[in-house]
Protein backbone atom coordinates (compact mmCIF):
# COMPACT_ATOMS: atom_id res chain seq x y z
CA UNK A 1 0.00 0.00 0.00
CA UNK A 2 1.18 3.81 -0.55
CA UNK A 3 3.31 5.07 2.07
CA UNK A 4 1.47 6.57 4.92
CA UNK A 5 2.44 9.66 6.87
CA UNK A 6 4.15 9.49 10.07
CA UNK A 7 1.60 11.91 11.51
CA UNK A 8 -1.42 10.33 10.57
CA UNK A 9 0.34 7.00 12.33
CA UNK A 10 0.89 9.31 15.10
CA UNK A 11 -2.44 10.67 15.44
CA UNK A 12 -4.68 7.53 15.16
CA UNK A 13 -2.63 6.05 18.10
CA UNK A 14 -3.50 9.36 20.44
CA UNK A 15 -6.75 8.76 19.27
CA UNK A 16 -7.16 5.20 20.07
CA UNK A 17 -5.08 5.90 23.26
CA UNK A 18 -2.22 3.64 21.99
CA UNK A 19 1.15 3.61 21.33
CA UNK A 20 2.53 3.20 17.86
CA UNK A 21 6.24 1.77 17.51
CA UNK A 22 9.04 3.03 15.04
CA UNK A 23 11.94 0.09 14.12
CA UNK A 24 15.50 1.37 12.99
CA UNK A 25 16.18 -0.18 9.01
CA UNK A 26 19.67 -1.00 8.68
CA UNK A 27 19.48 -3.26 5.69
CA UNK A 28 16.73 -4.74 3.61
CA UNK A 29 16.32 -7.43 6.00
CA UNK A 30 15.35 -5.35 8.46
CA UNK A 31 12.62 -3.67 6.45
CA UNK A 32 11.11 -7.13 5.07
CA UNK A 33 10.88 -8.13 8.80
CA UNK A 34 9.66 -5.01 10.26
CA UNK A 35 6.90 -5.34 7.00
CA UNK A 36 6.62 -8.87 8.11
CA UNK A 37 6.03 -8.31 11.68
CA UNK A 38 3.73 -5.53 10.77
CA UNK A 39 1.43 -7.61 9.22
CA UNK A 40 1.64 -10.39 11.31
CA UNK A 41 0.22 -8.23 13.93
CA UNK A 42 -1.91 -6.56 12.30
CA UNK A 43 -1.05 -3.00 13.11
CA UNK A 44 0.78 0.14 11.75
CA UNK A 45 4.86 0.34 12.61
CA UNK A 46 7.31 3.36 11.37
CA UNK A 47 10.13 2.24 9.26
CA UNK A 48 13.21 4.63 10.50
CA UNK A 49 16.41 5.21 9.18
CA UNK A 50 19.32 6.99 11.60
CA UNK A 51 22.13 8.96 10.32
CA UNK A 52 24.70 6.54 11.84
CA UNK A 53 22.47 3.73 9.30
CA UNK A 54 23.50 6.21 6.59
CA UNK A 55 27.23 6.28 7.08
CA UNK A 56 27.02 2.67 7.21
CA UNK A 57 25.41 2.88 3.52
CA UNK A 58 28.37 4.66 2.09
CA UNK A 59 26.56 8.02 3.41
CA UNK A 60 24.22 8.11 0.58
CA UNK A 61 20.66 8.13 1.58
CA UNK A 62 19.30 7.24 -1.70
CA UNK A 63 19.97 3.52 -2.16
CA UNK A 64 18.92 2.81 1.61
CA UNK A 65 15.82 4.38 1.22
CA UNK A 66 14.52 3.41 -2.17
CA UNK A 67 14.66 0.20 -0.26
CA UNK A 68 12.81 0.80 2.71
CA UNK A 69 10.47 2.63 0.36
CA UNK A 70 9.83 0.06 -1.82
CA UNK A 71 9.24 -3.17 1.01
CA UNK A 72 6.82 -0.87 2.36
CA UNK A 73 5.36 0.15 -0.62
CA UNK A 74 4.37 -3.61 -1.69
CA UNK A 75 3.18 -4.19 1.83
CA UNK A 76 -0.29 -4.78 3.29
CA UNK A 77 0.22 -3.20 6.33
CA UNK A 78 0.08 1.28 6.91
CA UNK A 79 3.69 1.95 6.92
CA UNK A 80 5.56 5.33 7.22
CA UNK A 81 9.06 6.22 6.94
CA UNK A 82 11.00 7.94 9.18
CA UNK A 83 14.73 9.81 8.57
CA UNK A 84 15.89 9.62 12.71
CA UNK A 85 18.91 11.47 14.65
CA UNK A 86 19.65 13.45 11.72
CA UNK A 87 22.42 16.04 12.84
CA UNK A 88 23.61 16.96 9.79
CA UNK A 89 21.79 19.86 8.02
CA UNK A 90 23.08 18.41 4.53
CA UNK A 91 21.22 15.00 5.06
CA UNK A 92 18.44 16.62 6.62
CA UNK A 93 17.85 18.37 2.92
CA UNK A 94 18.26 14.99 1.64
CA UNK A 95 14.90 13.72 2.77
CA UNK A 96 13.04 15.49 0.71
CA UNK A 97 12.26 13.64 -2.65
CA UNK A 98 13.16 10.12 -0.75
CA UNK A 99 9.52 9.50 0.89
CA UNK A 100 10.37 10.70 4.16
CA UNK A 101 6.89 11.93 5.99
CA UNK A 102 9.06 12.59 9.01
CA UNK A 103 12.69 13.55 10.65
CA UNK A 104 13.74 13.35 13.80
CA UNK A 105 16.70 16.60 14.14
CA UNK A 106 18.83 16.09 16.44
CA UNK A 107 20.22 18.82 18.04
CA UNK A 108 20.37 17.52 21.53
CA UNK A 109 24.49 17.70 21.99
CA UNK A 110 24.14 21.56 21.77
CA UNK A 111 23.38 24.12 24.66
CA UNK A 112 19.91 25.21 24.87
CA UNK A 113 19.81 28.02 22.72
CA UNK A 114 21.97 26.74 20.24
CA UNK A 115 19.35 23.65 20.27
CA UNK A 116 16.23 25.54 19.91
CA UNK A 117 17.88 27.89 16.79
CA UNK A 118 18.90 25.06 14.78
CA UNK A 119 15.93 23.10 15.64
CA UNK A 120 13.48 26.17 14.84
CA UNK A 121 15.49 26.59 11.64
CA UNK A 122 14.65 22.64 11.14
CA UNK A 123 11.60 22.39 11.91
CA UNK A 124 10.71 25.62 9.51
CA UNK A 125 12.35 23.97 6.35
CA UNK A 126 10.37 20.84 7.53
CA UNK A 127 6.85 22.43 7.47
CA UNK A 128 7.44 24.20 4.39
CA UNK A 129 7.78 20.91 2.75
CA UNK A 130 4.85 18.86 4.53
CA UNK A 131 7.64 17.00 6.65
CA UNK A 132 6.62 16.59 10.32
CA UNK A 133 9.93 16.82 12.79
CA UNK A 134 10.83 15.69 16.15
CA UNK A 135 13.32 16.97 18.52
CA UNK A 136 15.14 15.93 21.72
CA UNK A 137 15.68 17.26 24.48
CA UNK A 138 17.79 15.86 27.57
CA UNK A 139 20.35 13.39 27.50
CA UNK A 140 19.11 9.90 26.15
CA UNK A 141 22.44 7.67 26.49
CA UNK A 142 24.03 5.35 24.63
CA UNK A 143 24.22 6.68 21.13
CA UNK A 144 26.86 5.57 19.02
CA UNK A 145 30.19 7.45 19.42
CA UNK A 146 29.14 8.21 23.00
CA UNK A 147 30.85 7.47 26.65
CA UNK A 148 27.86 5.67 28.92
CA UNK A 149 25.50 7.41 30.45
CA UNK A 150 23.68 6.50 33.72
CA UNK A 151 20.28 7.37 32.85
CA UNK A 152 19.64 8.77 36.66
CA UNK A 153 22.46 11.17 36.69
CA UNK A 154 21.16 14.24 37.88
CA UNK A 155 20.48 16.53 35.27
CA UNK A 156 19.94 14.24 32.54
CA UNK A 157 16.07 13.88 32.56
CA UNK A 158 14.22 16.01 30.68
CA UNK A 159 12.90 19.19 33.14
CA UNK A 160 8.83 19.71 32.28
CA UNK A 161 8.58 23.68 32.03
CA UNK A 162 11.78 23.95 29.81
CA UNK A 163 10.08 21.03 27.30
CA UNK A 164 7.09 23.15 27.21
CA UNK A 165 9.09 26.36 26.60
CA UNK A 166 11.28 24.33 24.05
CA UNK A 167 8.35 22.94 21.92
CA UNK A 168 7.12 26.66 22.19
CA UNK A 169 10.13 28.32 21.02
CA UNK A 170 10.82 25.31 18.18
CA UNK A 171 7.37 24.27 16.76
CA UNK A 172 8.51 20.91 16.76
CA UNK A 173 5.61 18.07 15.94
CA UNK A 174 6.96 15.90 18.74
CA UNK A 175 9.37 15.82 21.73
CA UNK A 176 11.32 12.74 22.59
CA UNK A 177 12.28 12.74 26.14
CA UNK A 178 15.00 11.79 28.69
CA UNK A 179 12.59 10.08 31.19
CA UNK A 180 15.25 6.59 32.42
CA UNK A 181 15.45 4.51 29.34
CA UNK A 182 19.17 4.47 27.43
CA UNK A 183 20.00 3.99 23.59
CA UNK A 184 21.91 0.39 22.56
CA UNK A 185 20.54 -1.47 25.67
CA UNK A 186 21.05 -5.01 25.31
CA UNK A 187 18.91 -5.91 28.11
CA UNK A 188 15.34 -5.02 29.39
CA UNK A 189 16.12 -3.89 32.61
CA UNK A 190 15.32 0.19 32.17
CA UNK A 191 13.85 1.73 34.87
CA UNK A 192 11.41 4.93 33.98
CA UNK A 193 10.27 7.85 35.71
CA UNK A 194 6.27 7.23 35.00
CA UNK A 195 5.46 10.51 37.45
CA UNK A 196 7.54 12.41 35.26
CA UNK A 197 6.18 10.90 32.34
CA UNK A 198 2.89 12.31 33.59
CA UNK A 199 3.89 16.15 34.29
CA UNK A 200 5.85 16.07 30.81
CA UNK A 201 2.46 14.83 28.86
CA UNK A 202 0.82 17.88 31.39
CA UNK A 203 3.11 20.03 30.36
CA UNK A 204 4.13 19.44 26.60
CA UNK A 205 1.12 20.48 24.00
CA UNK A 206 2.44 17.35 21.47
CA UNK A 207 3.22 13.69 21.14
CA UNK A 208 6.05 12.53 23.34
CA UNK A 209 8.58 9.88 22.47
CA UNK A 210 10.60 7.18 24.20
CA UNK A 211 14.06 6.42 22.36
CA UNK A 212 16.11 3.28 23.78
CA UNK A 213 13.10 1.17 23.94
CA UNK A 214 14.79 -1.93 23.30
CA UNK A 215 16.10 -1.96 27.19
CA UNK A 216 12.74 -1.35 28.53
CA UNK A 217 10.39 -4.00 29.68
CA UNK A 218 7.17 -4.87 28.77
CA UNK A 219 5.24 -3.56 31.86
CA UNK A 220 6.80 -0.80 31.75
CA UNK A 221 6.39 0.29 28.27
CA UNK A 222 2.65 -0.87 29.03
CA UNK A 223 2.89 1.83 32.29
CA UNK A 224 4.61 4.50 29.87
CA UNK A 225 2.24 4.68 27.34
CA UNK A 226 -0.52 4.99 29.68
CA UNK A 227 1.11 8.04 31.52
CA UNK A 228 1.34 9.88 27.96
CA UNK A 229 4.17 8.22 25.53
CA UNK A 230 2.97 7.87 21.91
CA UNK A 231 6.05 7.19 19.54
CA UNK A 232 7.76 4.40 20.50
CA UNK A 233 11.63 4.03 19.22
CA UNK A 234 13.21 -0.15 19.01
CA UNK A 235 16.52 -0.70 17.42
CA UNK A 236 18.72 -2.93 19.24
CA UNK A 237 16.14 -5.84 20.34
CA UNK A 238 16.10 -6.05 16.30
CA UNK A 239 19.98 -6.31 16.02
CA UNK A 240 20.14 -8.99 18.99
CA UNK A 241 17.68 -11.10 17.51
CA UNK A 242 18.72 -10.53 13.82
CA UNK A 243 22.74 -11.84 15.35
CA UNK A 244 21.17 -14.13 17.75
CA UNK A 245 19.41 -16.16 14.86
CA UNK A 246 22.74 -15.97 12.98
CA UNK A 247 25.19 -17.00 15.45
CA UNK A 248 22.70 -20.45 16.37
CA UNK A 249 22.19 -21.11 12.66
CA UNK A 250 26.35 -21.19 11.49
CA UNK A 251 27.42 -22.99 15.25
CA UNK A 252 28.00 -26.39 13.57
CA UNK A 253 27.57 -25.43 10.37
CA UNK A 254 30.99 -24.24 9.24
CA UNK A 255 30.30 -25.29 5.98
CA UNK A 256 27.46 -22.78 5.16
CA UNK A 257 29.18 -20.25 2.72
CA UNK A 258 25.47 -18.76 1.28
CA UNK A 259 24.57 -15.96 3.36
CA UNK A 260 20.52 -16.32 2.40
CA UNK A 261 21.19 -19.11 4.45
CA UNK A 262 21.22 -17.76 7.63
CA UNK A 263 19.87 -14.13 6.53
CA UNK A 264 16.45 -16.10 6.50
CA UNK A 265 15.95 -16.96 10.04
CA UNK A 266 17.50 -13.78 10.82
CA UNK A 267 14.74 -11.90 8.93
CA UNK A 268 12.19 -14.28 10.79
CA UNK A 269 13.80 -13.46 14.37
CA UNK A 270 13.18 -9.77 13.52
CA UNK A 271 9.60 -10.12 12.40
CA UNK A 272 9.25 -12.17 15.24
CA UNK A 273 10.63 -9.08 17.65
CA UNK A 274 8.78 -7.02 15.71
CA UNK A 275 5.15 -8.52 16.08
CA UNK A 276 6.07 -8.83 19.82
CA UNK A 277 6.28 -4.63 20.45
CA UNK A 278 3.50 -4.12 18.32
CA UNK A 279 1.20 -6.75 19.82
CA UNK A 280 2.21 -4.86 23.15
CA UNK A 281 1.71 -1.64 21.84
CA UNK A 282 -1.70 -2.19 20.18
CA UNK A 283 -4.17 -2.44 23.32
CA UNK A 284 -5.68 1.10 24.38
CA UNK A 285 -3.71 2.08 27.77
CA UNK A 286 -3.49 5.62 27.94
CA UNK A 287 -5.29 6.69 31.78
CA UNK A 288 -8.21 9.45 31.50
CA UNK A 289 -7.18 12.52 29.95
CA UNK A 290 -6.24 13.73 26.85
CA UNK A 291 -2.55 13.29 24.75
CA UNK A 292 -2.22 16.05 22.21
CA UNK A 293 -2.32 15.38 18.70
CA UNK A 294 0.47 16.18 15.77
CA UNK A 295 -0.57 18.96 13.84
CA UNK A 296 -0.45 19.12 10.41
CA UNK A 297 3.35 20.23 9.18
CA UNK A 298 3.55 23.82 8.40
CA UNK A 299 2.03 25.14 11.07
CA UNK A 300 4.44 25.50 13.69
CA UNK A 301 5.68 29.72 13.76
CA UNK A 302 7.62 30.96 11.09
CA UNK A 303 10.44 33.03 12.38
CA UNK A 304 13.11 31.17 12.06
CA UNK A 305 15.34 31.96 9.42
CA UNK A 306 15.73 29.54 6.57
CA UNK A 307 17.79 26.60 6.51
CA UNK A 308 21.07 27.02 4.25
Amino acid sequence: MPLVPTAELVRAAVAERRGVAAFNVITLEHAEAIAEGAESAGAPAILQISENAVRFHGGDLSAVAAAACAVARTSSAPLALHLDHVVSAELLRAAEGHGFGSVMFDASKLPYEENVRATADAVRWGHERGIWVEAELGKVGGKEGEAPLDAHTPGVRTDPAEAAAYTAATGVDALAVAVGSSHAMTERTAALDHALIARLRAAVPVPLVLHGSSGVPDGEIRAAVAAGMVKINVGTALNTAFTGAVREFLAGRPEVVDPRKYLVPARTAMAGTVAGFLGLLSTPGRGPGSVPGPAEPGTAAQSAPSLT
